[in-house]
């Protein structure tokens, strides 16, 4: 199973592809947009290389954070149309999605929803076998929805044979 993740950002979008068996990083990066740029420009650019990533990686899912509510209504703004046009590329693809909350990625990949940013990326080295530090931070977020992601969609997919099973 291969899974792309998605952490939106409108100046940094992480992304992170992961498979298994054996558990294991693909691929890792990050969008970045230039505050240059206008903001039409910006989104276009995430689009695109949001088709690109999923034409490339072919993954089984997508995964893509969901947020909350920010403090700086400019920023989660810019944050809920980065996602958007992340959420656009996947359903152009056809590819399903699975939205995961910070808390849930988290508790998944540290197995404490309050765990640390530190604590999470640490847990991400560990479990993909990186040994370098993951920059920018918001690639090792992905690569946490990536993991979480899996674990997720392994549940979908028993749930989806109970049901066709009765």
């Amino acid at each position: 199973m291969r899974i792309l993740a998605f952490d939106p950002g409108y100046g940094i979008t992480g992304w992170g592809v992961v498979e298994e068996p054996p558990l294991l990083a693909v691929d890792y990066g990050a969008i970045e947009t230039s505050a240059r740029d206008k903001h039409e420009v910006r989104l276009l650019e995430i689009l695109n290389t949001s088709r690109e990533l999923i034409g490339r990686f072919k993954p089984s899912f997508i995964v893509v954070e969901t947020l909350f509510v920010s403090k700086n209504a400019k920023t989660a703004g810019g944050v809920y149309e980065s996602r958007g046009v992340i959420l656009a590329a996947c359903a152009e693809s056809g590819t399903e999605v699975i939205e995961l909350g910070p808390t849930t990625i988290k508790k998944t990949v540290t197995g404490s929803g309050q765990a640390t940013k530190q604590s999470v990326h640490q847990m991400v080295k560990r479990l993909l076998g990186i040994s370098q530090n993951i920059r920018p931070d918001d690639t090792a977020d992905a690569l946490a929805g990536a993991i979480a992601g899996i674990l997720a969609a392994k549940s979908r997919m028993v749930k989806q044979r109970i049901r066709s099973a009765k």
